[in-house]
């Protein structure tokens, strides 16, 4: 039987929006001085998708990149898939289009492939990405989800972007987007991985034409480490593939788009290099890993969980 090249492989977006390479490279990295060569490394590796938001701040860095490698040729603009966010304190309808503006001008590209609301919590608005009150609370904002989403439905009606989807969202505010929306979301990204397979979610974009796409899909490094999961592990020496290869395969293989971020061009060109497990691999991983945990909590505020506060 054939084998898939999971590298290679591309996930169809729904009303003509594209493909969505299913391997894609993150640019939350904290150290702005190593974002450039990151992302030109995993360019040069075979990444094709890169994700990015608003609220990294380092656009213009990863823009910078991707204009250094497309000026030397041997890439095309069309073979590159960018992402990026809205964040919080741009939920006002208003704003959206001033904010997506300032993203596509920072990433030097034409148009944005896919534009994704960040989280579904609003924050006050203005130039503060975390505004705080005397105590240090969260100053929120009263803006609808289904606002903020008919300001990106005008994006894409106006050909600014292909195609627009949400972020760290629970399945019923996945839902009621996609029941009440005029374009539905094309892609939902959230925390997913072995420790949080997020069957449910998955399920229902399997029936509605929604991508899912996996962020910390390694774990980002906190405890309980995905890496060192004796299942995970015992499958990678079976398979003759690192810990990191086997979870960014599975996450493939079972249908979703992942990202896996780096900086050491070892592990950078390491991540990409993965290949397809075998069918009682995939079973052992879902069936033998009884350990639920969620690394990041962004979920339940809106305040992002893989980036410092204030930074």
């Amino acid at each position: 039987m054939a084998t898939i090249d999971l590298r290679k492989t591309k996930l169809p977006l729904r009303d003509g929006a594209g493909e969505l390479p299913a391997l894609g490279f993150g640019t939350l990295i904290p150290d702005e001085s190593a974002v450039g060569a990151a992302v030109e490394v995993a360019l040069e590796t075979g990444f094709r998708h890169f994700d990015c938001a608003a609220r990294y701040r380092n656009e213009h860095i990863v823009g910078e990149a991707l204009r250094r490698i497309l000026a030397r040729g041997g890439v095309k603009r069309e073979e590159i898939f960018v992402t990026t966010k809205l964040w919080n304190n741009d939920h006002r309808p208003e704003r959206v289009s001033r904010a997506f503006e300032e993203s596509r001008q920072k990433l030097q590209v034409d148009c944005i492939d896919l534009y994704l609301i960040h989280t579904p919590f609003a924050f006050a608005p203005g130039d503060d990405q975390d505004p705080r009150d005397a105590d240090g609370k969260v100053i929120y904002d009263d803006v609808p989800l289904l606002d903020t989403w008919g300001a990106l439905e005008q994006l894409v009606d106006a050909g600014r972007c292909k195609a627009i989807g949400l972020s760290d969202v629970s399945l019923d505010q996945l839902a009621m987007v996609y029941e009440h929306g005029r374009i539905k979301p094309a892609v939902v990204q959230i925390e997913s991985h072995p420790y949080l397979p997020q069957w449910e979610i998955l399920e229902y974009c399997r029936q509605t034409g929604i991508v899912l796409m996996a962020f910390a899909s390694l774990g980002h490094g906190i405890s309980p480490r995905l890496l060192d999961d004796p299942v995970i592990t015992g499958v990678a020496d079976r398979v003759k593939k690192s810990a990191a290869q086997v979870l960014l395969a599975w996450g493939v293989q079972r249908g979703t788009a992942v990202l896996t971020t780096s900086t050491n061009p070892r592990r950078i060109k390491e991540n990409f290099d993965i290949s397809e497990l075998p069918d009682d691999a995939m079973r052992q991983i879902e069936d033998q890993i009884g350990t639920r945990r969620r690394f990041n909590r962004v979920v339940d505020t809106g305040v992002p969980g893989f980036i410092p506060q204030g930074e």
